[in-house]
């Protein structure tokens, strides 16, 4: 099949035009033909693209094509273990000596393009693959690869929106790791850019939470009466949370554009405490823990429990002092997260009462009922706790390992009954990450993991950012996104953009 048919077939599949041919009929396992592959660029090569890549280069129905990053080639990544990173890439690589000599943490494009060229030579020799173009610079990608299907963006957050809404506006089919955006205006930008251009797009915090979503299950039955409260804690933040603005100079790496890197963002002088996994800590380029962790374990909830935006958040947060003239006194920034908080929201339910939900991090922990804390119980660093008019659930933090607490009784929670979704069928789910957005490509149903499931949830996570920044409760019109009661907190919701970076 000549490559401009193929990029036809792709995209009117998507559109359900096409009925798709089974893969034993035209070839046989494991050859995949032309028409059932999709084509990816992967933008984003450090730390986490690197532990996530090797699921998309073993799957024969994804072929990567192209990588980019501004980054050309460093070791000076953050990892979660000496020498992790090392490791992940000597086994895609097949080469136990890679980097030998050296004690970093390697990523970039150009490490990208050596994992994919060599995976795919010693992993899947025959499928002939051709060799992966890099590029520092997204833009560039999606003008010169234009066969490509689909892209998978895993950058900085401050990126995400403006990537993925090029790459829709382009007819390509998106895949982004968590959030949507660090803005509310720019979340919802990019929902409204996937609902109008009909492109499949999955938010890869899909999946993981879905012992929470058998939680909500029991929920939905009644098990502890009427839900009243979420309480959600997390260890997060597992990164330095900056206190300074960094005042020194370096210089720009050799072989980083930084110009590229801060995209949208407003200018400033290039410093690695800016960069490389710690860039979630400030509100410029991240969007805190929350964004980071509360979307895996609260996004499954909004869903099944019929969650709607917030209708108003309150913040309580840590505090550092300065000597200021020789008196010490509490200092107030706005430029990055606190070291530790707690977020009040007030959630309304579609068919329900109301709730309260709370988040907590940096070592912040709600208070447990003395049902549950009596005798030798120890409350983890991480979890999640229910509460209801006529007992709890206390699970991990994703709903792993849930406990009933009701009746003076304790006892782990079973298998829950089948239920069917208000207003629908019944919903179906895969353990893996991408699966159901690639079948959505190729014609199938719509992923769970849909930028369109995720209106409530990218409100709640960017109007938490909102009341830490405003030092207040505001209260909040989710059809006019808009503070009601602060006028000045509404500039919060939005970003202040480069020229030439703007988005509409």
């Amino acid at each position: 099949m000549s490559e401009m048919n193929r990029r036809g077939f792709v995209g009117k599949a998507a559109a359900g035009a096409f009925t798709i041919v089974p893969r034993h009929v035209l070839g046989g396992a494991p050859f995949v033909p032309p028409s059932d592959k999709v084509t990816m660029a992967h933008i984003g090569m450090g730390t986490q693209g690197f532990a996530e890549i090797g699921d998309l280069l073993a799957d024969p129905k994804i072929q990567i094509v192209a990588v980019c990053d501004p980054n050309k080639e460093s070791s000076d990544y953050v990892e979660w273990g000496k020498g992790s990173v090392r490791r992940r890439m000597r086994d895609y690589l097949g080469d136990s000596n890679w980097h030998a000599n050296d004690d970093g943490a390697p990523g970039g494009r150009e490490v990208g393009r050596l994992v994919v060229d060599t995976y795919y030579a010693k992993q899947r020799g025959a499928d002939g693959f051709k060799g992966c173009a890099a590029y520092a610079d997204f833009r560039e990608l999606l003008e010169k690869e234009r066969d490509i299907d689909a892209v998978k963006v895993m950058t900085p957050d401050h990126l995400h929106a403006t990537i993925c809404i090029a790459a829709m506006k382009k007819g390509k089919h998106v895949m982004v790791h968590k959030p949507l955006a660090n803005r509310m205006n720019e979340a919802r930008l990019v929902i409204e850019t996937a609902r109008k251009t009909k492109v499949s797009t999955h938010l890869m915090a899909y999946g993981s939470g879905r012992p929470n979503e058998r939680v909500a299950g029991f929920i939905n039955q009644g098990i502890i009466g009427t839900l009243r409260e979420i309480h959600n804690w997390s260890n997060r933040p597992v990164w330095p949370q900056y206190t300074e603005i960094p005042a020194e100079r370096p210089p720009v790496p050799e072989g980083f554009e930084w110009d590229l890197w801060l995209g949208p963002a407003v200018e400033r002088p290039y410093h690695p405490n800016y960069t490389h996994t710690v860039f979630r800590g400030w509100y410029e380029f991240g969007g805190g823990s929350m964004a980071d962790m509360g979307i895996y374990s609260l996004w499954p909830l909004f869903v099944a429990l019929e969650l709607e935006s917030p209708v108003s958040a309150e913040a309580w947060a840590s505090h550092v002092c300065k000597i200021i003239d020789q008196v010490s006194r509490p200092f107030k920034n706005d430029f990055s997260y606190p070291a530790a908080c707690t977020l009040r929201f007030r959630v309304p339910r579609k068919s329900e009462p109301a709730i309260e939900l709370f988040w907590y991090d940096g070592g912040m922990r709600p208070r447990l009922p003395e049902e549950i804390t009596s005798g030798d119980f120890r409350m983890g660093i991480e979890g999640i706790l229910f509460v209801g008019d006529k007992g709890y659930i206390l699970a991990g933090f994703r709903g792993e390992d849930a406990v009933l607490y009701a009746n003076g009784k304790r006892e782990p929670l079973g298998e829950p009954e089948p239920r069917t979704r208000r207003g629908g069928g019944e919903r179906q789910y895969t353990d893996e990450r991408h699966r159901a957005w690639r079948e959505a490509i190729h014609g199938g149903p719509h992923s769970p993991g849909s930028f369109l499931n995720a209106a409530a949830i990218s409100d709640a996570v960017n109007l938490g950012t909102v009341a830490l920044r405003a030092g207040k409760k505001v209260e909040f019109d989710a059809a006019q996104m808009r503070i009601t009661n602060d006028e000045a907190a509404n500039k919060y919701l939005f970003r202040e953009y480069r020229k030439g970076w703007e988005l509409s």
